[in-house]
């Protein structure tokens, strides 16, 4: 938890946590916010005295002795301390006794029948020792030979001393629970944000078969069958209807159905009401998103049409302040992140845009453009968005797939213009998603007025 230099908020109430408060949140000198309360937490409280620290919250544990006496948490209100039975202490009213120095033992002179009966006794509890020592050493022995068995036989995972497993999840800030640095081995604690789904606990999830949907910048996804047989998914439900990315560039040719525009204009406006939301619950953070791409976007397909998901969100803060780690993110395409200027809300507004211009252009960002135009050489699908504007062959931009649908080209080239200008090479030119929004919505409405 200490190589978490930049984590601000903790929420792990309502839960049924046990064992006591780590000792290691004591240096989290950017810690903001400790919610622990409602939990089955005991032992003692650590010395919490970090000047970051405004929000604090034990209650209705199971918490003994003193409360430290620092100056930090001397300032909180005794609710925060409620329902302790064992806790004292200000602010509570509820004091601690001072218990009596036990009285000096009479000192009785040994007599021969005790020194004989001493003797005895320091002879039976060595052989005890020994007894012990010997069957505990049999023990380990079955234990080391089983071990070795089962790895022989492939029935044991093999575990790299070097490797910490660390299980998240998303609420409404990101909860992240990891190892110490300077243990080999940690597992973290699960946290279950959505109470409707059946809880399980940490042997449950090692012991399940797990299958692999598929490989990030960040890590691993799998699909999880527990023995209960219940399928599970970590970190997010499952949604199987695969990617924004897949639903737009795979299977051309003869036999694909085409993506209509539509349903097109419905997957973006889904997808800036996703980006508009984190702006606004995630405001804190430089870049909330941060990783807006079409293969970021999952799809859900069902009666009533298709439904957007947005994933990978909230790593920057999470992340080292090194560029490499910053350059695996959907972010670094944008033109602050290559001139190595400030990030912002601004640079998702971006990365929305550019997702935009691939749903109506029907283009991959960053591979080798069409020939429509010749002699164009860029590597930024706004870039060749605006020069074919510019030489007003604009419905030229538009994917095939939607091009035979004249009636909607002029709502397709209000929506290219909005994406250009969340892609402007300026990020104070660009609009607020809560604007681009705004836009879109109008932009819906007219269309159905017009139907």
């Amino acid at each position: 938890m200490v190589c978490l230099v930049f984590l601000e908020e903790v929420k792990f109430s309502v839960n049924h946590f046990s064992g006591e408060i780590p000792l290691e949140y004591v240096e989290l000198h950017s810690l903001k916010v400790l919610e622990l309360q409602e939990n089955y937490l005991d032992g003692e409280i650590p010395p919490f005295d970090q000047p970051s620290l405004i929000s604090f919250n034990v209650s209705y544990n199971h918490l003994v002795g003193k409360i430290p006496e620092t100056s930090l948490l001397q300032r909180f209100p005794k609710s925060s301390f409620d329902d302790n039975s064992d806790l004292c202490g200000f602010p509570l009213d509820k004091s601690c006794s001072v218990e009596p120095p036990a009285p000096p033992p009479f000192a009785i002179p040994p007599s021969p029948s005790m020194e004989e009966n001493k003797k005895r006794l320091q002879v039976w509890i060595i052989a005890l020792i020994v007894i012990v020592a010997a069957v505990l050493f049999l023990f380990l022995v079955i234990i080391a030979f089983l071990f070795c068995k089962r790895q022989a036989k492939g029935n044991e995972r093999r575990r790299n001393d070097s490797t910490r497993y660390v299980f998240g999840a998303w609420a409404k800030k990101m909860v992240y629970n990891a190892g110490n640095s300077e243990d080999s081995e940690k597992l973290g604690q699960l946290e279950f944000c959505n109470k409707k789904f059946q809880v399980f606990d940490m042997d449950d999830l090692l012991r399940a078969s797990a299958e692999v949907l598929g490989r990030g910048d960040f890590g691993v996804t799998y699909k999880a069958t527990l023995e209960t047989e219940d399928q599970k998914l970590v970190i997010y439900e499952l949604v199987s209807d695969g990617t924004l990315f897949e639903l737009l560039h795979e299977g051309r040719g003869i036999g694909r159905i085409p993506l209509d525009w539509s349903t097109r204009l419905a997957i973006i406006k889904d997808i800036a009401k996703g980006l508009d939301f984190l702006h606004q619950y995630l405001s804190s953070h430089k870049v909330p998103h941060a990783n807006l791409k079409s293969t970021n976007v999952l799809i859900h397909q069902d009666n009533q049409g298709y439904h957007s998901k947005l994933i990978d969100y909230g790593f920057l803060p999470l992340l080292s302040s090194s560029k490499k780690n910053e350059e695996k993110l959907a972010i670094s395409k944008s033109p602050e992140f290559v001139k190595g200027k400030k990030l912002t809300h601004k640079t998702d507004v971006y990365c929305f845009g550019i997702i935009m211009l691939e749903i109506i252009t029907g283009k991959i960002p960053g591979h080798i453009l069409g020939d429509e135009v010749e002699e164009i050489t860029t590597n930024d699908l706004s870039d060749w968005v605006r020069t074919v504007v510019n030489n007003d062959w604009s419905t030229d931009i538009l994917d095939l797939e939607i091009l035979a649908d004249r009636e909607g080209h002029d709502a397709m080239l209000n929506l290219t213009e909005i994406a250009l200008e969340c892609t402007d090479m300026i990020p104070e030119n660009r609009p607020k998603m809560s604007v681009v929004l705004r836009k879109i919505e109008e932009m819906e409405q007219i269309i159905k007025e017009n139907e």
